[in-house]
């Protein structure tokens, strides 16, 4: 899964929601673009657990869960849960 996850990519949940645009994979987490992320923490990346990938779809990520909990599961860099 790590080899078809690139940059640029859209992260999208179960229910087709823009969560964040890939900035690039982080050891086993996609590390989302700072500027562009669902919920937007400003100051941050946010990243999110590969376990979390379904599938890739042409330019997109898809995740195993909708956006909205996706972003309660994103991590920060500090690797602690976003507080939302």
């Amino acid at each position: 899964m790590k080899d078809s996850v690139k940059e640029n990519m859209e992260v999208i949940g179960a229910d087709g929601v823009h969560v964040g645009t890939v900035d690039r994979f982080d050891g086993d987490r996609i590390k989302l673009k700072m500027s562009d992320s669902y919920g937007k923490h400003e100051g941050h990346h946010h990243y999110i657990e590969a376990g979390f990938v379904a599938g890739v779809e042409g330019n997109k990520v898809r995740l195993s869960a909708n956006a909205d909990i996706a972003v309660t599961l994103e991590e920060e860099k500090s690797g602690r849960p976003v507080d939302l």
